[in-house]
């Protein structure tokens, strides 16, 4: 009768806890990232020689044809969210596509200057 300890097996590192890490870690970036949200429909900026990315608070799109979005609002709704706004504080990012025509554009800049928007800035692309 053989009265020794058994002959003990060499324990292997568990992956457990690398893989708990790593799901902490992607729920932490989850939780923290900001997901921005679609553009309301295509716009093509027009290009420029020289500009600065805009970063504005407000973003008024408009597309060819001078349909018009900002903050959820569409068309009639968007002058009076717009003059809703705090005219002083406010700067405005106008994502106007390229076909858009000139005489439209000139429109509604006139319009925002007649709500007291005057910080407005016109996005474009580098050349």
């Amino acid at each position: 009768m053989d009265l020794s300890p058994p002959l003990r097996k060499s324990r292997t590192e568990s992956i457990v806890p690398m893989i708990n890490v790593v799901f902490l870690l992607l729920i932490f970036f989850l939780m923290t990232s900001q997901i921005a949200p679609p553009d309301p429909f295509e716009v093509t900026v027009p290009t420029a020689r020289d500009g600065s990315d805009a970063q504005a608070k407000v973003v008024l799109y408009i597309d060819g044809t001078g349909r018009m979005h900002v903050d959820g609002a569409e068309d009639a709704a968007v002058l009076p969210r717009l003059q809703a706004l705090n005219a002083a504080e406010t700067e405005l990012l106008l994502r106007a596509d390229a076909t858009l025509e000139a005489a439209r554009l000139a429109e509604i800049l006139m319009t925002l200057a007649q709500l007291n928007l005057t910080r407005v800035e016109l996005a474009v692309t580098r050349q």
